[in-house]
């Protein structure tokens, strides 16, 4: 495989893409399965240079794994009815504000992420990475032919944190909760 194609599959996510079910610190296991670090980039519609170029690394990593898709088949089965990791978040989740007018996809990886600042430091506070961050994401495309499973699937690099956010989901950060002062006289210091 050439250099050419091996990076077609590789996207750099833009800098609005926000970040959610965020687990880059600690591998989890999904039913049972191989514990993996994961995130899921929610990416904006509006971002169309990140969804062409997340479009051509699907086509590429269809491409390159033909034989594997074809498995013990006749012929490869189309694009069209695999699975792919780029999904809409309008149709699939049109109750969840987060992901309004946005595509996402899920990325994860049996290997630990790099994590960094937008100065590219190293990011080793993990209080700073949370589901609501905004921030690129370093993934790769890839087919998969498992247990009768066939598709495409998405990778996780590396992430680099742009800008806080929002967090998603019902879990406050322990700063906001007590940020007024607290006013009882009957508190016992």
């Amino acid at each position: 495989m050439s250099n050419k194609e091996k990076n077609s599959m590789k996207v750099i996510t833009g800098p609005n893409t926000r970040w959610s079910y965020c687990n880059a610190w600690e591998p989890k296991a999904i039913n049972g399965g191989t514990p993996k670090y994961s995130v899921n980039l929610i990416i904006p519609k509006s971002d169309k240079v990140t969804i062409a170029k997340i479009k051509v690394a699907i086509e590429a990593a269809y491409k390159e794994g033909a034989a594997k898709l074809k498995g013990n088949g006749r012929s490869v089965p189309p694009l069209s009815v695999l699975k792919t990791p780029m999904r809409d978040g309008d149709a699939e989740r049109p109750n969840d504000p987060a992901y309004a007018n946005a595509y996402f996809v899920n990325a994860n990886s049996t290997t630990a992420p790099g994590i960094v600042n937008v100065n590219r430091q190293e990011i080793i506070d993990h209080s700073e990475v949370y589901s609501g961050v905004y921030g690129r994401a370093s993934i790769n495309f890839y087919a998969f032919n498992s247990n009768g499973n066939k598709g495409i699937a998405c990778g996780l690099n590396n992430l680099q944190k742009i800008r806080d956010g929002e967090p998603l989901g019902s879990r406050t950060r322990a700063e906001d909760d007590f940020a007024e002062e607290y006013e009882d006289e009957d508190f016992l210091f």
